[in-house]
């Protein structure tokens, strides 16, 4: 519990919000977060955590953004873990990726030099022998995939976990329910949050996209992350792979599995044969937020004062979260803007 009022509230216990509560507990704000069910009850509560960078061309202010936010996980992570005593799950240890034919691997190879370029340095993007992976990798046809080193792994329920402990630790208020907003109030509420907002403003400016997952018990050890055919297979620390995720755009119910996620799981037996025998041992189903911009929604709320929007992670927000909380917090705490171009809540009315 803090001593004396809050200097801000913010609302939401999913990824965006415990990384501003987070970042403003660091900076000496005594800080009330406010969720309504639980902690990572919305798409924060999955298991992939896929920490992932676009590719490396058609550069904008969005890869930017998570660039370097991508750049800041490891520390942001480590400083987490050491604050609250509870590991995240977060290694940078890459990600893999199937190159089908020839044209793909020239594809691969211009990225490879845009790579150079833009993340200058701090991670490579090359193409390889998909060989030298064994056997925790997709066939490939060409016998090549990609290995980029900025892509990283962390595990949605132990980070949110940690980040909890962390906030603890540094004597912010939990609060599961309802209570008093006071001072600034920050509204990282995900899908419902959307929901209201789309009521506010009469106009659709995000909308919930429900996604699938599955956790497979088979310990990979400390191996890159797998991308092919639009699914992610993400080892993590714990001795489990996750699998994900369905976007499905029309759905009846949001919280429940069904034979989608069956043909998931076959299809990333198929594209990792190691996890043709591993047991699944849990299944999930949540709503992820897509603002309309597909961008994150960041900044203040249009004509209501002291009231900030930090939502729109929609499949990238444990990627874009330690550059959200700094953002964030600069805006709220040092009223400093920057705020990147198409990120605003105006942009997606």
């Amino acid at each position: 519990m803090t001593s004396g009022r809050p200097d801000l509230t913010v609302r939401g216990g999913g990824i965006f919000g415990l990384a501003i509560a987070f970042e403003a507990s660091k900076r000496g704000a005594k800080v009330r977060l406010i969720e309504r069910t639980r902690i990572g009850a919305g798409s924060s509560g999955g298991h992939v955590g896929a920490l992932a960078p676009h590719v490396p061309e058609n550069w904008n202010p969005k890869k930017q953004f998570q660039l370097e936010s991508l750049m800041m996980a490891e520390a942001f992570w480590a400083e987490v873990q050491r604050i609250g005593g509870k590991d995240p799950g977060y290694a940078r240890l890459g990600r893999i990726q199937p190159l089908a034919d020839d044209v793909q691997v020239a594809r691969a190879n211009e990225r490879a030099a845009g790579a150079a370029e833009l993340w200058k340095g701090f991670a490579t993007w090359r193409v390889t022998e998909a060989a030298t992976f064994a056997p925790f990798v997709s066939p490939s046809p060409t016998g090549l995939v990609i290995h980029d080193t900025l892509s990283a792994r962390a595990n949605p329920r132990a980070a949110g976990a940690a980040l909890v402990a962390a906030l603890e630790a540094m004597g912010a208020e939990i609060i599961i329910g309802e209570a008093e907003q006071i001072g600034p109030v920050i509204h990282a509420t995900g899908a419902p949050g959307l929901a209201e907002l789309n009521a506010a403003f009469g106009t659709t400016i995000g909308t919930g996209v429900k996604g699938q997952s599955a956790l497979l018990k088979y310990d990979a050890g400390e191996v890159p992350q797998l991308y092919a055919e639009s699914v992610h297979i993400i080892p993590h620390a714990d001795g489990t792979v996750a699998i994900g995720s369905t976007s499905e755009r029309d759905f009846d119910a949001p919280d429940t599995t069904d034979a989608q996620l069956d043909t998931l799981i076959e299809k990333a037996r198929a594209l990792c044969p190691p996890l043709s025998e591993a047991p699944v041992i849990d299944r999930w189903a949540g709503v992820r937020p897509r603002a309309k911009s597909r961008a994150p929604m960041l900044g203040g709320w249009p004509d209501r004062p002291g009231h900030f929007i930090a939502n729109g992670g929609f499949k990238i927000g444990f990627g874009m979260a330690p550059k959200v909380a700094q953002v964030m917090t600069d805006l709220v705490l040092d009223e400093h803007d920057a705020i990147p171009e198409g990120f605003r809540v105006t942009d997606n009315l």
